[in-house]
């Protein structure tokens, strides 16, 4: 469906000052980089400035302190935040959501023990195990597989191929994209001579209201008892949660972070990416684990690390600033040596 709007529409819109005339009829969204005379693109970072002018977006959307006019055939609509305010108009560009109608796919396995709501939508080759609830206006999609006594809230919604193994529990509007694994064994051996022997994993994982976990994430059951993430906590891609973590409400989890067994993650915490926690911390409410740290110990309400091992980012800051000072240390060093070997020479030699 094409959708198009006038530059006046879209200044309307954001409520912002058009400069400028763009004679095309906008039909998209873009980067600077890539964008076309029917696209609106937007300045919402100083680096890229300088690209702006060579752009051939019809319509910018650029910041107060932009002072450079539109060329001929282009237009700016000045607003206090250009990327909030490119938010709204994609979504004015974006097509609708696709709709998924109340009903059974025929190639669905649905145990006739499962309790399925009202308007839930269920495609093809999903399984719905014995005993399962599947609460009202959920939507379950292709190939997804819902274990034994599962129970899901109302106006979930579970992308193709994913897992929530037996006895979890998920709250409402929970969002699993594609290849999440919810419950799988947690990781739990006893090692000795003989080997590694497995520690049964019999707890399960609980996801609270609007939960959203990115694809290919996986959330381990606990050992015992419950692996719990909180309400509004958001996990991206590639996340591992190892068995008995417990997260707090909306944290924010970055691709490719790990955090091991038992660690506890009070609300509001953020990891970054790459971050590594490991097991049986505490980490207190609002503190930030920036990219690629690795936390081996508690950290306070309201810190901010950097590193491995992870420090105080005061710390970390004079470390990085010494680092940067070494080679300049280490060429006076050696010509202060070489200063000395020059003095020692010229001294008399001791009586024998």
């Amino acid at each position: 469906m094409l959708i198009e709007k006038t530059a006046a529409e879209i200044a309307a819109l954001v409520r912002g000052q058009l400069l400028g005339n763009c004679p095309h009829l906008l039909q998209g969204v873009a980067a600077l980089s890539e964008a076309t005379p029917q696209d609106v693109s937007f300045l919402g970072n100083a680096k890229y400035l300088e690209q702006v002018l060579p752009s051939r977006a019809g319509l910018v959307l650029v910041p107060p302190d932009f002072q450079t006019p539109p060329p001929e055939g282009r237009a700016w609509i000045v607003c206090p935040d250009p990327s909030a305010a490119f938010s709204t108009v994609v979504a004015v560009f974006t097509p609708p959501a696709p709709e998924y109608r109340p009903g059974i796919h025929p190639s669905a396995v649905v145990s006739a023990s499962a309790h399925i709501g009202t308007g839930v939508h269920i495609g093809a080759g999903a399984v719905i195990d014995d005993e399962a609830v599947i609460g009202d206006n959920s939507v379950i999609m292709a190939n997804v597989y819902i274990g034994r006594q599962c129970v899901l809230g109302e106006h979930c919604q579970l992308y193709p191929n994913v897992v929530i193994r037996e006895r979890c529990l998920l709250g409402r509007r929970v969002i699993l994209h594609s290849g999440v694994v919810i419950g799988a064994d947690g990781f739990g051996y006893k090692s000795g001579p003989q080997g590694h022997e497995k520690i049964p994993q019999v707890g399960i994982v609980q996801l609270d209201d609007e939960v959203e976990i990115g694809a290919n994430s996986c959330v381990d059951r606990a050992r015992f008892g419950r692996t719990w993430i909180k309400s509004g906590s958001k996990i991206d891609n590639l996340v591992q949660i190892g068995h008995n973590v417990e997260i707090g409400r909306n944290a924010m989890i970055v691709g490719q972070a790990g955090i091991a067994g038992s660690t506890q993650l009070e609300d509001s915490v953020v990891v970054a990416g790459q971050a590594g926690l490991a097991g049986h911390l505490k980490i207190g409410a609002g503190s930030i684990i920036m990219a690629q740290a690795g936390v081996s110990k508690d950290l306070a309400a309201g810190s901010v690390v950097f590193g491995s091992p992870a420090m105080d980012r005061r710390e970390y800051a004079r470390q990085q600033l010494y680092i940067g000072r070494l080679e300049k240390m280490n060429a006076a060093l050696k010509q202060l040596q070489a200063e000395l070997e020059q003095l020692k020479k010229s001294l008399p030699l001791p009586p024998a």
